[in-house]
C-alpha cells in the first residue's frame, strides 16, 4: 500500500504521465502526445533556455532565428527546419535519446519488447508510422517486460477493495502535505478534511480484505469523493466527462507491474465496448451507488 501512495504522489508532481500519454483512444493503449502530468497545471511553460532578464524584443528575435523553439512535436518526433526555414516534425533517431539511468526508466511495449526508455520506444514507433506493425505497437506498462499472471475472477473482485482504500489514503496524504504545493484545490481540501478529521477513518496500512470490505460498508461515505476525484484527475484530454483508454494510461501503465488485475479491471469498467468510461460506469466499478454519482465532485 505504501508503494501505491508514493506512486500517486509522484503523479501529483512530475512523474510518469509526461512519458506515457497518447493520441489514439484504442483499448489498452498508452499514448504518445506530449500531455501534462496528472494533478499538475495543464499549462506549463518551459523557461530554462531563456534568462529572466532577457526582454521581449530579444526573445522574439531568438524565436525568429529558430522557429523550432515554439513548434511542438508529439512524442517520438523532433523539430527540424526545411530549406525555407519552416519548422516541421520528423521522427527522432533512437540513438539521440538519453541513456537510461536504471531499470525504472525502461518500458514494456505490446510486442513484449523492453525499451531503454519511453524516448526510445516512441522514436521506434514513429519510424514505423503508416505500417500495420506501427499501428499495433503501443506502450503497455512501465518497467522491463516480465510475466504478468492471469487475473482470476476472485482476484478481480478484490482489486477495487485495495484501490478504494488506496485512493482515500492518497488524498489524505496529499492533504497533509499540501500547505504550499497546491496539490489540491480549496474545494477539494474542504472535502478531504472531512475524511481526515473523521475518527472512524481506517488508517493507512496493510489490511486484510475482510477489514477493507467491512470498512467500506461501515464508512461508505468516506469513499465517494476519492473515487470521483480520481476520475477528475484522469479526465483531462479533453475534459469531457468521459475517460478514454488513453486518459487511463497514466494510472494504468505504472500499476500493471504491481497489480496484475489492472488491465482486466479497467476493461470491465468500460463493458459496453464504446471505448469510453462514463462517471456512472467508473463509480459502479468501485461499488459506488448510482444515486451517489455526482459529476460536480470530479471538478
Amino acid at each position: 500500500m505504501r508503494v501505491w501512495i508514493v506512486f500517486l504522489l509522484c503523479l501529483a508532481g512530475q512523474a510518469f504521465t509526461a512519458s506515457i500519454t497518447e493520441e489514439e483512444p484504442i483499448i489498452d493503449d498508452v499514448g504518445e502526445e506530449a500531455q501534462p502530468e496528472v494533478g499538475v497545471n495543464p499549462v506549463q511553460v518551459e523557461t530554462g533556455d531563456f534568462d529572466e532578464a532577457i526582454d521581449v524584443e530579444e526573445e522574439e528575435e531568438v524565436t525568429a532565428e529558430n522557429p523550432c523553439l515554439n513548434h511542438h512535436c508529439k512524442k517520438g518526433k523532433v523539430c527540424e527546419v526545411d530549406e525555407e526555414n519552416t519548422p516541421m516534425c520528423v521522427c527522432q533517431d533512437p540513438t539521440t535519446c538519453p541513456g537510461a539511468v536504471g531499470e525504472f526508466e525502461h518500458v514494456c511495449a505490446t510486442d513484449n519488447t523492453t525499451y531503454d526508455s519511453s524516448c526510445h520506444f516512441f522514436a521506434q514507433k514513429c519510424s514505423l508510422e503508416g505500417t500495420k506493425k506501427g499501428h499495433k505497437l503501443h506502450l503497455d506498462y512501465i518497467g522491463p517486460c516480465k510475466f504478468i499472471e492471469a487475473c482470476m475472477d476472485a482476484e478481480l473482485n478484490e482489486f477495487p477493495l485495495r484501490m478504494r482504500d488506496w485512493l482515500k489514503n492518497v488524498l489524505v496524504t496529499l492533504y497533509e502535505r499540501d500547505e504550499e504545493n497546491n496539490l489540491l484545490t480549496e474545494k477539494q481540501k474542504l472535502r478531504v478534511r472531512k475524511i481526515y478529521e473523521n475518527e472512524k477513518r481506517l488508517q493507512a496500512g496493510e489490511h486484510s480484505l475482510d477489514l477493507l470490505a467491512h470498512d467500506f460498508e461501515k464508512n461508505y461515505n468516506m469513499y465517494i469523493f476519492p473515487v470521483h476525484w480520481q476520475f477528475g484527475q484522469l479526465d483531462q484530454h479533453p475534459v469531457d466527462g468521459f475517460l478514454s483508454h488513453t486518459e487511463l494510461a497514466p494510472l494504468r501503465a505504472p500499476l500493471i507491474p504491481m497489480e496484475h488485475c489492472t488491465t482486466r479491471f479497467f476493461e470491465q469498467c468500460g463493458a459496453d465496448n464504446d471505448k469510453y468510461i462514463a462517471p456512472e460506469e467508473w463509480a459502479n466499478c468501485f461499488s459506488i451507488k448510482e444515486q451517489d454519482v455526482d459529476k460536480d465532485l470530479v471538478i
